[in-house]
Parts: C-alpha cells; structure tokens; sequence
C-alpha cells in the first residue's frame, strides 16, 4: 500500500481527527489532498499523501528550487536573490546560538549544498544528509560536498554535533518521532537544534486558506502552529530558547499564492500581502509565514 496511513498525532498521541480543509498541489500534480486537524493539540495533518517510497514522484519538477537550483521565473529569480542573503544571515543565527565560531554541524535535507558550503567556508566541520540522488549529485559537482543518503543519520555515532538544522525539512520527514529521537542523540549536551517550518497561524495562511502556497502538498506531511513545535520539542527532550521569523518567506509565499488562484497582477497582490505579514510579524514572531525555532537538548 502506497498511502502514508496517519492514525496518531506525532505531537500529542490523540487519535481523533476532523476535516480542516482540501487543498490542491498546484506545484507538480494538481491532485487534491486533504488537511486533517488533531481534536488534541490542533496539530495539521496531510492525510492521505503517499509514503516515503511512492513520494518522490511529486518532487520531480524543475521548478523544486531546493533540488534542481532553477532560476527560471521571476519568482524562482527573486528566490535566488534572497538566497544570498538568507545564508549571511543563517550562519550568524548558528553562531549566536551556539556561541561558537566553528563545530560540528549536521545540515538536515541539504538540498544542493548552498548552506552547507557557506558553513565550511567559515571554518565548520559540515555533515549533511539529503534524500534526492539528483542533489546530492549537484552539491558533489559544485562544491564538492559529499552529502550523505537520508537513512545515514541512524548510523551516525552519539553526541557528534554541536547544532543540527532543518531548514524547511522537518514538514516533510515521514518518521517524524524517529527523527526527533535521533536529534535528541546526536547532539552534544547543551547542543541546539534549529528547525525552521511555515506557520498556519500566519496572516497569509489565513488570507489565502485553501491557495496558501505552503501547505505545499503532499510534500509538506505535517504543518505546525509554534505550540505544536514547541510540543513536538519538549516531548524528545528539547526547550525552545528562542523564535525568529524568515522575513522574506511571506512575500515569496504570498506571490505563489496569487499564482495559484489565477488572480491579476500577482506579483502586486502578493508584494501587498506579503509586506501586510511581515509587518504583523516584526511584533508578533508567533504569527510569521515561516518561524525559525533554536531549541536546546536538555541536560
């Protein structure tokens, strides 16, 4: 059976769900896929995506910016843009959080290699794992960065890293438990864990509902609120020690968002929403497109 079955909330343990809304994957497919809620802890679920053996077909589109690098469309142009930027300001996170200018860092869905580079650069010992052949071949190629299948990170030795990071992967890890566990492991005492993740409390998720380009299904599994990370963190033994927003993230989710509904001028509308949710944001981290979250193994 190829179906990814979810009968237990991976952040409360409930069994009991109710229908929250279908939505449609407007990136690869143009299936439709419905939104389950958690009656426990409000936690929502894609609930009839496929497993991790038969996912991989909604992944295989130029336009999967993570994987294939494209810089084709204005949107994906912007994307590289901020790119540049986006990686200054994630090794500074690294390093404030930590405390540290150099360690062992473990990059979680590495993607083509951008992040991972930027951190060997700066005197880092890098790890990284990633699930597509295709970019784990561009990262060898570009930067000659050997990134390791996505299984390798139940064989790695305990207590290896100082900070392991998701940036946009956890949503879409099908043993999400099983992971949390072997992040609790693998870092070093007092060691963080930085996880980014889209925000369905975020203004733009409530303006566009069901158009809200990240729920990105069935890619994205598993879709938080910051209480359900927070949840998610003190159940493996994790405490959030802070919360950031990704500034740019409303925007780039806002213009795909226009997009996706067929509405004029999309680029306009969604700079006009976008720009409405970061200025939410800039007071309200909880209420951000994309949160980033730093969280510390307890001792």
């Amino acid at each position: 059976m190829s179906q990814f079955q979810v009968k237990q909330c991976p952040v409360c343990d409930h069994n009991d769900f109710s229908p929250f809304l279908t939505t449609t994957d407007f990136f690869v497919s143009g299936e439709q896929f419905e939104i389950m809620h958690c009656n426990g802890c409000g936690m929502k679920i894609t609930s009839n995506a496929k497993d991790e053996e038969h996912i991989g077909k909604y992944y295989q589109s130029e336009e999967y910016i993570s994987h294939s690098n494209t810089g084709k469309g204005f949107v994906n142009g912007v994307y590289h843009l901020v790119r540049k930027y986006m990686l200054g300001r994630k090794r500074n996170l690294v390093h404030e959080s930590t405390g540290k200018n150099k360690g062992h860092l473990l990059d979680i869905g590495a993607g083509t290699g951008f992040f991972l580079k930027e951190m060997k650069t700066k005197g880092w010992q890098i790890t990284g794992t990633e699930k597509s052949a295709d970019a784990r071949k561009f990262a060898e190629e570009k930067f000659y960065l050997k990134l390791n299948p996505a299984e390798d990170l139940f064989s790695f030795n305990d207590h290896s890293f100082d900070v392991i990071t998701l940036w946009h992967v956890l949503e879409h890890i099908h043993k999400l438990n099983d992971n949390m566990d072997a992040f609790f492991r693998l870092l070093k005492p007092g060691g963080k864990l930085i996880i980014a993740v889209p925000n369905y409390t975020s203004f733009d998720a409530k303006e566009y509902m069901n158009y809200w380009a990240a729920w990105d299904v069935p890619r994205h599994l598993w879709h938080f609120a910051p209480k359900n990370l927070r949840q998610l963190g003190e159940k493996h033994g994790f405490s959030v020690q802070n919360m950031y927003n990704m500034p740019f993230d409303s925007f780039y989710v806002s213009m795909l968002s226009e997009r996706y509904k067929k509405s004029s001028f999309p680029l306009f509308r969604g700079l006009i929403t976008g720009k409405i949710s970061w200025l939410i944001s800039l007071t309200r981290k909880g209420r951000a497109s994309s949160v980033i979250y730093v969280l510390e193994k307890n001792k």
